[in-house]
This record gives structure tokens, C-alpha cells and sequence, in this order.
């Protein structure tokens, strides 16, 4: 999507900033920061709020080849207002976009997949995206690749009861799958998804940093207390520092802490993506406060 951050009160009239937004695109970023080849797939419209997404994939060292350009729908939008210091609210539109006509048809996946990560908010956005979630990870299978599933219940865009009988069944067909508590309850819960066949679940504890949960129990992680610019964004950091660790071959415990630092860096920047770090700068949180790299 392309996002507006208004600078003030929209009722009121007032200038916005534009950029890109989208947990999957967060996710795409900050694993190429990381070092790691990635490919986004989607479908923008064919418009200029469509070129400034793929533009910024680009940027990014993000691969978007096999993105689909729409000539019927336009670009999904989200509208970020920050209504009090803590509190950001948020509308989609994303009815009849380019996102919403996404297909199986548009799904593109070839051997050299090492893993697929997948959100429960494209299922949310109709049935041919769910039908091209559906076959990704269906592909994915037949390549042998790693399954990565983030609930991600957007509640703006369907409803509990709607989603749980939709992203059960795909989180219970992932390697792993990542939520936050209540979203990880949506789904059945931590002790039914690993009885399912779920390698690994890991819960997002917010400043209180993560867990993951195996068939050998359960490890745990502190979180980083840093200034919170924005959280917008921080959940995502998270997953792409705990993907990165993941794809190099360490533990569960480097695992969850690669993700915290993600994480911290994230909401300590104002934006979705805009601040997540490089693999060089991963150790920059161990700096006393006030250090200056000089």
C-alpha cells in the first residue's frame, strides 16, 4: 500500500506524509537489510502510487519482478493519524484495490525458495487473495521450502469470528508461526498448533521482548527498553530479525534476540520501515546511552 501519515488532525485539514506500507513489504526490507535475498510478490495498480511502492522495494534491494501491474484497480491506501501521543489511528482502503484482485494465478515461486513468509491480513482482503495464500503455501511445499506465517489479525479489516476459520488452517499448515498472544489464541493456541505439526510458535511479548514454544518447551527473551518513537512497524521488525536468524542457522535463543534488537530499533524510529537496521548495526543497542560513533 502506499501510506499518508498526517501531520495533524485530519477533520482539520493537513499536509501528509507519503511512503509505502504493508506488513509483508516491512518484513521484505528488513530482511534484505539484513543481507538476505528477498522477493516481494503482490499486485499494485498500475498508477504512480503504484510505481512509488515498487520504487521503494526497489531501493531496497528488494526483488519485484514478478509483480503484477493492474489497470483496473488502483494502489491500496492507509491513512496513519496520531490522535494522541500514544494512540495511532489507522483506516485502510483497500476495498477494490489492486491488493484485493490479487490471484493464485499471481503466485510465482521457483526452486531456489528457501523460505515464504505469509500474513493473515491478505486472506482478510477477499477470496482471490486467500486462494493465492493458499497456493503459495501449497508451492512452497512441493519446493521443500520453510513455511513462515504471522496471524496479523487486522480487526479494521475482518473480524474474529470471520478469521479464525480462515487462518487456522494456514497457520496449521506453517513451520512457523508468529502472533502476538491474543492472535496466537485466534488460531487455536500454542499448545494445539505445535500437536499440529507446527515446528515452532513464537509470541511477540511487545517491550517485554518474545518466546518461542517447540515440542522441547519453551525459551524466552527480554525485550530492549529504548524511547518508542512509533510502534507502528515493530512487530514486523521483529519477524524479519527472527527470519534473518532463523535462515542463517542459529538457535532459538539468537533467534528471539536478533529479533528484539529489530524490534527496538524499529519503534525507536518514526515510520513503518524506515528504521530498521542493517546487520552492522545490530549491535549498536549495546552502546551506553548518549554514545557517539565518531
Amino acid at each position: 500500500m502506499v501510506s499518508l501519515r498526517a501531520e495533524g488532525l485530519v477533520r482539520l485539514g493537513t499536509s501528509f506524509r507519503s511512503s509505502i506500507a504493508g506488513a509483508e513489504s516491512n518484513v521484505a526490507i528488513g530482511l534484505s537489510r539484513l543481507g538476505h535475498s528477498v522477493r516481494w510478490l503482490g499486485r499494485v495498480g498500475a498508477d504512480e502510487p503504484g510505481e512509488l511502492v515498487l520504487r521503494t522495494l526497489r531501493a531496497e534491494g528488494v526483488e519485484v519482478s514478478t509483480v503484477e501491474r493492474d489497470d483496473a484497480a488502483p494502489t491500496g491506501l492507509i491513512l496513519f493519524e496520531q490522535r494522541l501521543p500514544d494512540v495511532t489511528r489507522v483506516q485502510y482502503h483497500r476495498s477494490g484495490s489492486a491488493g484485493s484482485r490479487l490471484s493464485a494465478a499471481d503466485v510465482v515461486l521457483d526452486g531456489d525458495v528457501r523460505l515464504l513468509h505469509l500474513t493473515g491480513i491478505t486472506p482478510a482482503l477477499g477470496d482471490g487473495p486467500r486462494e493465492a495464500v493458499e497456493r503459495a503455501v501449497a508451492r512452497a511445499r512441493e519446493l521443500g521450502a520453510t513455511v513462515s506465517f504471522d496471524v496479523n489479525h487486522r480487526a479494521r479489516l475482518w473480524s474474529a469470528a470471520d478469521a479464525a476459520p480462515v487462518l487456522t488452517p494456514l497457520a496449521r499448515r506453517a513451520d512457523v508461526v508468529i502472533g502476538s498472544g491474543d492472535e496466537l489464541d485466534l488460531v487455536g493456541g500454542v499448545n494445539a498448533l505445535l500437536t499440529a505439526g507446527v515446528r515452532e510458535v513464537v509470541t511477540k511479548l511487545g517491550a517485554d521482548g518474545a518466546a518461542v514454544s517447540t515440542p522441547d518447551g519453551e525459551q524466552r527473551a527480554p525485550g530492549h527498553r529504548v524511547p518508542v518513537a512509533d510502534s507502528v512497524g515493530a512487530g514486523d521488525a521483529f519477524t524479519a530479525g527472527y527470519l534473518s536468524a532463523l535462515l542463517d542457522g542459529l538457535g532459538p535463543a539468537e533467534r528471539l534476540a536478533r529479533g528484539n534488537r529489530a524490534g527496538a530499533f524499529a519503534v525507536a524510529t518514526a515510520g513503518d520501515w524506515e528504521g530498521l537496521p542493517t546487520r552492522a548495526e545490530l549491535e549498536l543497542l549495546a552502546l551506553g546511552e548518549g554514545a557517539a560513533l565518531r
